[in-house]
């Protein structure tokens, strides 16, 4: 048995505030909700992403010659304490793909460090190994390379090993499972989430004439392990995986009302835009006449093309494609748009723009 709820109203597109983009942070805004659920998805959203993001980071480090993690070091300036400190701030960005067939397992990076007294010149007497003296030769990528580990004020030949693995959140490093541990290995307190803030807020928004539906503001900041889009969609199917545990309770599916009038409503609204012809809306005549070479005479025809296909026309390039982005973002449309739920698809959108335009011209004589 099928059971019929109402109609909830639902964010048709995941909006990106371009204006408040920086480095390492974005702000997202979705709406409309249903009253109450911008705090429901935010608060659940805000949790995910600050607990269960996973990223690379070092969890040992093993020195020759340095037994334990509460000693001085001939010939550099740090004890190794402060040489802990400094690994804790570094950042490697890696996502271990399933096609690339990538080991969650820990990895030991050996690099044999070699500080020459020409080197020790040439930097003073001071030489400061970073992180990409360590790892720079691997297919870890560092997101701060310059970060100081310690300073070397003699010459030397030591070997270092640095063993990077993946999890979540913050993990001590007694609570740390290393398997074949060395007796020298210096385990490392980690911080694995990669995301640093997330703040959300929710404010009033109009749906038709009433104005107690939901915005849902979400600000995520983060360390530059993953980015905040990546961040995003991955809490959200992190979400959606937990909620189908709850499916085996399942007793009735359910339908939501779709509302025909209102949708119908929005196809006429978007059929209005999609019959206007490409000369109406003022693109460039380099741009105008690359569509009118690939036999494109209204929006309908552009819209439902996916932008890789674009590129394939002739004499067109990302100027070109940019521009129209650009006119058809202004109108409310994009390129690859999803047509589907209003009955049209690349084969029948020509016919449908003729039998609508047919029936606005006789809906004028009557």
């Amino acid at each position: 048995m099928t059971v019929k709820y109402g109609k909830f109203e639902l964010p048709g597109k995941i909006k990106v505030d371009e204006s408040a983009r920086r480095q390492h942070f974005c702000r997202f805004i979705a709406e409309p909700f249903e009253r109450g659920f911008g705090h429901t998805v935010g608060n659940v959203l805000r949790r995910i992403l600050l607990t269960s993001m996973e990223a690379p980071a070092i969890i040992s480090i093993r020195i020759e010659g340095v037994p334990h993690e509460y000693m001085a070091i001939e010939g550099i300036i740090e004890d190794m304490t402060h040489i802990i400190l400094n690994l804790k701030s570094a950042l490697l960005r890696k996502l271990p793909t399933e096609e690339e067939n990538v080991s969650r397992e820990p990895r030991v990076i050996t690099k044999t460090l070699d500080i020459s007294g020409a080197m020790l010149d040439k930097h003073g007497g001071h030489y400061v190994v970073t992180l990409k003296d360590l790892v720079g030769d691997t297919d870890f990528d560092l997101v701060n390379p310059d970060q100081a580990l310690f300073t070397v004020t003699k010459p030397m030949v030591k070997r270092v090993d640095v063993k990077i693995g993946f999890g979540r959140g913050y993990v001590p490093s007694e609570r740390h499972i290393v398997k074949d541990k060395v007796v020298d290995e210096i385990l490392v307190d980690t911080a694995f989430s990669p995301v640093r803030l997330v703040n959300y807020y929710v404010e009033n928004t109009r749906v038709g004439q009433d104005t107690d539906f939901d915005r849902l503001i979400l600000e995520v900041t983060t360390d530059g392990r993953i980015t905040p889009e990546e961040a995003l969609s991955f809490a959200t199917q992190i979400g959606i995986f937990h909620l189908q545990v709850f499916e085996q309770l399942k007793k009735h599916a359910i339908t939501f009302d779709s509302d025909e009038i209102e949708v119908n409503t929005d196809r006429d609204t978007l059929l209005s835009k999609l019959a206007l012809k490409i000369n109406e809306i003022e693109l460039s005549v380099r741009s105008t006449n690359c569509l009118s070479g690939a036999s494109i005479e209204t929006i309908g025809e552009l819209v439902i093309m996916p932008e890789s296909e674009m590129l394939k026309f002739r004499n067109f390039g990302k100027k070109s494609l940019n521009e129209i982005k650009a006119k058809l973002e202004e109108m409310g449309l994009s390129l690859g748009m999803d047509l589907s739920r209003f009955g049209i698809t690349r084969d029948n959108v020509k016919q449908i723009i003729i039998d609508y335009l047919a029936e606005k011209g006789a809906t004028k004589e009557v």
